[in-house]
């Protein structure tokens, strides 16, 4: 179970950090309808609601990753030992909004960069923050030049230790845990712990904030 922790609200990154950090130096456009992010940064609820109010974002799926199939359930995953990864799975139109500004969103909203195995009030290798890169180097480059750049300008006071690791097979959470924020707004985890990134959101990237979320489950 997910405990409960006022003081989780740190997580939540101001609007001004947001817009302290630096946009990405290296973030070549790309000219194609859709783009794959994996991301995993601590409770899939949040980081599954925040880019769900992402513009350009078409689908974010709150999932599993870095462990095998057998063990890509929930009450296994909580146990810490499976390898996977609370993750999500976002698709987006890289015409609109790029592969850097979706890190840039990731590390300054969504989680914690500096928090090694867990986030706020979840602990465990399960809550590691990851970057998975798709084949190719484009992906892999834009995300090692972001963290260097980011460790270069001091965006934070504390080290940055998001691990990066090529994409392995993304397996979708169970249905209740999909579009939870959304569905569950007064749910107490999601008051204390995930609001405070929409309001980041949006006070840190108005031109990239969806009023409307795009939903996974219909």
């Amino acid at each position: 179970m997910k405990s409960l922790c006022a003081t989780a609200l740190a997580l939540a990154l101001s609007a001004t950090a947001a817009a302290a950090a630096p946009a990405p130096a290296y973030d070549p456009p790309v000219n194609a309808p859709a783009e794959v992010a994996i991301l995993s940064g601590g409770c899939f609820w949040g980081m599954q609601g925040v880019f769900e109010h992402v513009e350009g974002v078409r689908q974010v799926v709150a999932g599993y990753t870095g462990g095998n199939a057998a063990t890509a359930h929930y009450e296994m995953v909580s146990t810490g030992t499976t390898g996977h990864a609370e993750s999500v799975r976002i698709t987006f139109d890289p015409r609109i909004i790029s592969y850097g500004d979706i890190l840039r969103i990731f590390v300054t909203v969504a989680a914690d960069p500096t928090e090694l195995d867990y986030q706020g009030p979840d602990s465990g290798p399960q809550y590691r923050s990851e970057i998975w890169f798709a084949p190719g180097e484009q992906q892999e480059r834009i995300a090692r030049d972001y963290l260097a750049q980011l460790t270069a300008s001091k965006t934070f006071s504390s080290p940055i230790v998001v691990r990066l690791d090529p994409a392995r097979a993304f397996y979708p959470a169970e249905a209740y845990h999909q579009d939870f924020l959304v569905r569950h707004p007064d749910n107490p985890y999601i008051v204390y712990n995930d609001l405070p990134k929409l309001q980041a959101l949006q006070a840190g990237f108005p031109q990239f904030y969806a009023a409307n979320p795009v939903v996974f489950t219909r």
